[in-house]
């Protein structure tokens, strides 16, 4: 096969791929076009953040149309981009534009004849779907110069936001590993180096996670810097522009009919259709191919298509083929980076005519989709959600505050309150009414649902917030009065005073998810610190203050450094978590201080293991989750390193779901003789099903085609694989584990049940030994999202959790990853808890 094609010789010589194509020709020349900014063609190599940046910064200099603006930062410190871009005399009362529109949406105020619509154009939320990125450079410029009368009236009759770039940081590692392997020639063959990138690629953010599966939970700046945004403008049209595979076309929506979020209004999908009809129209001028309903769903809200549709906008997802380079043979011939650029932007201004045309039934639409909630509001048996914690203050505000980022009305009980049986404690309890604008999104919030339309799912199924961060919710059927509610809430966290000096010991309970956190910097400081293993009641300066286990003390007579006290007391008072002073070693209840109850708790140094073969997405929540909630940085290593790597200097190793039988006799005696010398080794998913394979771990696995076996298949048509497929997939559900809270791996969860969320069929068979089931599945474990009902019964015997010795060691597994998409706050204790806690509990499995 011959992968130099004609045009790929005519760009050798000069001519330029992109120069023929994109936009008309009739605009204001005084303008810079992309070109002069880049000193190359749009299309001809693949522009980098800091290139998009600077052209944007040029264009808005010098046109009236248009306004850019920082909105924040990525992990990397890349600034966040929005392009607004509407008439000059709009620009000039943007902020009036903008309280009257969302005036009118949530307070249902009248709209006003010549109210515009609000149009977001969102691209490359994937960093290695690059063709969104470089077509907004041309969306921009054409916006902004074109001097014709259908463009003048866009402008005058909407309010485009423009993010050109929605993860630049995963942008930059794709941009740059692509134009690195640049030829003077553009090479199409599918297996060249600058169409197969490295592990971990170019999709995801710094951390390695999916943004687009962030809409909803929230945990990175780039998340909630866009949500910001959205939530101050409510825009009524939101257009989210990806890629997909070489070999399709292009896709736009409507999905999957039968695959829309339940709670999403029928209006929404008429509009959808009718906007659709303007993108074919657009492809059809082009004679371009595109394909609509076939594939992908609107069903999770937290994904940058489907959470527009419970806020009253109407989501759009757009798919184009990637040429993941330069030029590449596809199925339908060479596909060329500036044709997926081409067609982008095609998509992205027949999303503006469409909008434009149908501006009064959106702006309609979503007035009534406001007015619509309310009365589903005032007739729903239930009236709202009640949420309370009392021992982790710090998990609690983690929740609440993404519920405030959502513009989720929340209020704190200032007395207690009583429904039926249930008490609901002042302080401890917070209120969630769903008389309020966002009753669709607080319901998808709350969600519990196990069964819908359709059991086939792109994406998860479930996603209960509450569970996530393992926080007791009841859904109530009356409201407390409102002299019973404050305010909405409000983060508080007050830092600790000083603590006197002269003390027996200092201590702090390990309930709060601070409580690591305050741990890991002490431990930086070389104090010397104790893990209670049982309860314990100890005598303060004028009260006795009681602890539970895992309660962490700092002893006086334990301390080597001179200055100890001094950096307990600089480090304390950077965090909440209170700290008791302890005037004496001899205890009101349970073990005195030195009693060998106290466990040594070390300064962990983590190795995870991420590179190819490893599912980098939950290499990355590992990576994230132990530096936010364990204040621990882990070395990061390939496993084909492993032979190289001096093992002795990490005190724990966590295997990630992945693939790890490229290790052979050496690696695992490697592994072996490490925890044999005492350290911890954690494997979660197919991370512990290979440490149960090798024989480091002593269970039994069940997975694969065990699973699906369960699920009849028999006397089916071949138009039922794809049913059949969802049914033996476990596409995300959340269930629920009974916890062994006399174990140290659970100090610190109060309740003997925690919510974990399960995406795969891997289950871990429990221990027939005592001591080493750590945590099982409930014998009806399923508390939302869908599961086949063939596969409950084998879910109810399994278990969550295994932990038991090896030599000095230990080994801790997981069937489930613990630390799911970053927002999974509950279930991460156990994976903080082995860091520190992890050889304080001695269980033999054979």
């Amino acid at each position: 096969m011959k992968y130099y094609t004609l045009l790929a010789l005519l760009a050798l010589s000069g001519y330029s791929f992109a120069q023929t194509k994109y936009v008309p020709t009739v605009q204001n020349s005084t303008l810079p076009a992309p070109e002069q900014v880049l000193g190359f063609q749009v299309g001809d190599w693949h522009a980098r953040h800091d290139q998009i940046q600077r052209y944007m910064e040029q264009l808005a200099a010098a046109s009236p149309r248009a306004q850019l603006d920082t909105i924040g930062y990525s992990h990397e410190q890349r600034p966040l981009l929005q392009l607004v871009i509407s008439s000059e005399q709009n620009l000039q009362r943007l902020e009036q534009i903008r309280q009257q529109h969302v005036n009118a949406v949530r307070d249902g105020e009248g709209i006003a004849d010549d109210a515009p619509v609000i149009i977001w154009l969102g691209y490359s939320i994937h960093g290695n779907e690059p063709s969104g990125a470089n077509a907004a450079l041309l969306v921009a410029q054409y916006l902004a110069a074109a001097e014709t009368e259908e463009v003048r009236s866009w402008l005058d009759k909407a309010v485009i936001l423009l993010q050109p770039s929605l993860n630049p940081d995963g942008h930059d590692r794709f941009a740059q590993w692509a134009n690195s392997h640049k030829g003077m020639m553009a090479v199409s063959d599918p297996q060249h180096r600058e169409h197969n990138e490295p592990w971990p690629n170019g999709r995801p953010n710094h951390y390695w996670f999916d943004l687009n599966r962030d809409w909803l939970l929230l945990q990175h700046p780039e998340s909630r810097a866009r949500i910001a945004q959205y939530q101050q403008w409510l825009p009524n049209i939101v257009a989210d522009y990806h890629e997909m595979g070489k070999d399709s076309t292009f896709f736009f929506q409507p999905g999957i009919p039968s695959r829309n979020y339940p709670l999403t209004p029928k209006r929404n999908f008429v509009l959808t259709q009718e906007l659709a009809n303007f993108h074919a129209a657009a492809f059809d001028q082009a004679k371009q191919l595109y394909f609509t309903e076939e594939s992908f769903d609107d069903f999770y809200v937290g994904k940058g298509s489907t959470y527009p549709d419970i806020q009253g906008s109407v989501g759009i997802l757009f798919e184009q083929a990637s040429s993941r380079g330069h030029a590449q043979d596809t199925d339908n011939g060479l596909l060329l980076f500036s044709d997926t650029i081409q067609n982008q932007l095609t998509a992205s201004l027949s999303t503006i005519k469409g909008a434009v045309s149908k501006r009064t039934e959106l702006l309609s639409y979503q007035q009534d989709f406001y007015k619509s909630a309310q009365q589903q509001a005032r007739n729903s048996k239930t009236k709202g959600y009640m949420l309370t914690e009392s021992a982790d203050k710090t998990r609690f505000a983690a929740l609440l505050d993404v519920l405030q980022r959502h513009h989720v009305e929340v209020y704190q009980l200032n007395r207690d309150w009583q429904d039926g049986d249930t008490s609901y404690a002042a302080g401890d309890s917070y209120y969630v009414p769903l008389q309020q604008p966002q009753f669709r999104l607080v319901k998808a919030m709350f969600s519990t649902e196990k069964n819908f339309a359709d059991n086939t799912f792109y994406d998860v199924s479930a996603w209960t917030l509450p569970y996530a961060y393992n926080i007791a919710f009841s859904a109530i059927s009356r409201e407390p009065a409102k002299s019973q509610l404050t305010t909405s809430w409000q983060s508080s966290a007050a830092k600790n005073k000083a603590l006197p000096v002269n003390q027996y010991a200092y201590a702090f309970n390990w309930q709060d998810q601070q409580a690591p956190l305050l741990l890991q910097a002490l431990l930086r400081e070389k104090l010397v610190v104790r893990a209670a293993m049982a309860a314990f009641t100890a005598r303060s300066i004028d009260s006795d203050i009681s602890f539970s286990a895992g309660a962490m003390v700092v002893a006086a007579g334990l301390q080597s450094e001179a200055d100890w006290f001094n950096r307990l007391q600089r480090v304390q008072q950077q965090f909440s978590v209170p700290v008791y002073p302890i005037s004496s070693g001899l205890t009101a209840q349970g073990s005195d201080l030195g009693s060998r109850r106290f466990a040594a708790v070390l300064q962990p140094t983590v190795l995870v293991l991420a590179g190819p073969d490893i599912n980098s997405t939950e290499a990355g929540e590992a990576w994230y989750n132990l530096e936010r909630l364990a204040g621990v940085s882990p070395t990061l290593a390939e496993p084909q390193r492993l032979r190289q790597l001096d093992l002795s200097q990490y005190s724990h190793i966590i295997l990630p779901d992945g693939n790890y039988n490229q290790w052979q006799e050496k690696e695992i005696n490697q592994l072996k003789e490490w925890a044999q010398r005492g350290g911890v080794l954690w494997g979660h998913k197919r991370g512990a099903a290979w440490l149960a394979k090798v024989g480091l771990l002593k269970a039994g696995i069940w997975q694969g085609e065990e699973m699906s076996s369960l699920i009849p298949s028999h006397d089916l048509s071949y138009q039922d694989k794809e049913m059949l497929a969802g049914k033996q997939r476990i596409a995300g559900a959340i269930y629920q584990a009974e916890l062994d809270l006399s174990h140290p791996l659970t100090f610190g969860l109060t309740r003997t049940t925690l919510p974990v969320f399960k995406n795969s069929t891997l289950l871990l068979q429990p221990s027939p030994m005592p001591f080493v089931n750590v945590a099982l599945y409930s014998s009806s474990p399923q508390l939302a999202g869908y599961t086949a009902p063939e596969y409950i019964p084998r879910i109810s015997q399994s278990a969550v959790m295994l932990a038991h010795n090896i030599g000095k060691g230990r080994v801790i597994a997981m069937s489930d990853n613990p630390v799911f998409r970053g927002y999974f706050y509950g279930s991460s204790r156990l994976l903080i808890n082995a860091l520190y806690l992890g050889t304080a509990f001695s269980t033999a499995a054979d």
